[in-house]
């Protein structure tokens, strides 16, 4: 009988990958799945071996083609840690993935380690309200500034916006899907304007949140950008049970961010792998299911007197911009939905209070279906002014939908708006 090593990972598709890929049961005692790896170091076969370990771990010499050098201690490598880096690559088809203790560890990281004092970051609005608090509070105590577009920007005008700090563009950061709104940023746009910036000595990365859609359904390398990150607390972790984050690209992107990782001493646990390398073999499953209960949760809201608005992926009618570049760029609408309540804030909360299948928390992703006041909860740090700009207003709830009966949800929104 052939063994899974034998098997070529470009004939195969990620989630067949996901019950193998990274990992060989003789390694473990003939374990069909992989354990957790649940200590702090490793020994060394010899004093020169561990030697060569250091030499490679802290950059003062590159392994060889084939070298594969042993493991040192679970801050820098571990066998969960990188069965489940290798996995969460094949799904956006990048060289390799870092992970790390929470969505936010992925993204400080990222920007600290691709930007410099002096440097300035061009990120997308509205974005996560951690982001937004680190890109524009944190970010400027260490001399990086920023600049906001959303997506009604061209690319003259974030050229614009770049060319009038005078400082040199260091990152161009994006969310997309952006959260809650669902708008959508052009990846291809912005993949120019970064190249448009970027010179023989330093190219101008694009990074992306994927948390919305992907890793099923949008591949941002695909589209032009460097750096996908991920909450992989969301989708990817996938039952409310674990706190994750990723970066994934190319080993030039990626090498840098792991290496700050390693001195930082964020990456996540052992145990904390191992749930994302369980979580990943059902990951398409369960998207596809989300994403075909929000198509009727979010069509039964459209049709309802009580809602102003609803900001739905799947609703993009033909010959609106947004459906071109909806279909260009994503595979899927997936499990996120937003939308206004007629009424307001108070006319929000009173829909919250009312949920019973729903459950009123933050997060999304999950297979369990919550809801959220954007305004006041996620996104209050960047304050009502700018909130309601970006479509962010007092009456909008944001729902992750999960995998419960289609039908029952529909109830639980159908009973909590009249009560609305």
């Amino acid at each position: 009988m052939a063994k899974w090593s034998d098997i070529d990972p470009q004939t195969l598709h990620p989630e067949s990958l996901m019950m193998t890929y990274g990992f060989r049961p003789e390694w473990s005692e003939g374990a069909a799945a992989p354990p957790i790896f649940q200590t702090s170091t490793f020994v060394f076969p010899s004093a020169r071996a561990g030697a060569r370990c250091f030499e490679i771990a802290y950059g003062l010499d590159e392994a060889k083609p084939d070298e594969q050098p042993d493991l040192i201690y679970s801050r820098l490598n571990n066998p969960s840690l990188e069965i489940a880096e290798d996995r969460l690559a094949l799904w956006d088809r990048a060289d390799t993935a870092a992970l790390f203790s929470s969505g936010m560890a992925a993204i400080t990281t990222t920007l600290f380690a691709h930007l410099r004092p002096g440097d300035v970051v061009a990120a997308s609005s509205p974005v996560y309200g951690g982001t937004h608090h680190f890109i524009e509070t944190v970010l400027p105590q260490y001399d990086i500034g920023f600049v906001r577009f959303d997506h009604r920007t061209t690319a003259e005008q974030i050229i614009g916006l770049v060319g009038a700090t005078g400082k040199r563009l260091g990152m161009i950061y994006v969310e997309t899907p952006a959260n809650p709104t669902n708008e959508l940023i052009d990846l291809q746009m912005c993949a120019a304007v970064a190249a448009h910036f970027s010179t023989t000595g330093h190219k101008v990365p694009l990074a992306v949140d994927n948390t919305f859609l992907g890793p099923v359904f949008q591949h941002p390398l695909e589209h032009g950008a460097d750096i996908v990150v991920y909450s992989a607390t969301k989708y990817i972790g996938g039952h409310g049970d674990l706190i994750a984050g990723a970066a994934l690209g190319a080993h030039t992107m990626i090498d840098p961010i792991r290496a700050m990782r390693t001195f930082v001493g964020n990456m996540t646990n052992p145990f904390t792998a191992w749930l994302l390398t369980r979580s990943m073999t059902t990951l398409q499953m369960r998207m596809e299911r989300q994403a075909a209960n929000a198509q009727r949760v979010a069509d039964f809201l459209r049709d309802h007197p009580r809602v102003k608005s609803v900001n739905y992926l799947g609703h993009l009618a033909p010959g609106d911009p947004r459906h071109d570049l909806f279909k260009r760029q994503c595979l899927g609408a997936g499990g996120m939905i937003s939308f206004e309540i007629v009424g307001g804030k108070e006319a929000a909360y009173r829909f919250l209070d009312a949920l019973h299948l729903f459950k009123l928390a933050v997060s999304l992703g999950s297979v369990d279906s919550l809801a959220e006041h954007p305004a006041t909860m996620t996104h209050c740090e960047a304050g009502e002014e700018v909130n309601a700009a970006k479509g962010v207003t007092p009456g909008l709830v944001r729902l992750s939908i999960g995998v419960e009966h289609p039908d029952d949800l529909v109830a639980d929104v159908a009973r909590a708006l009249e009560t609305a």
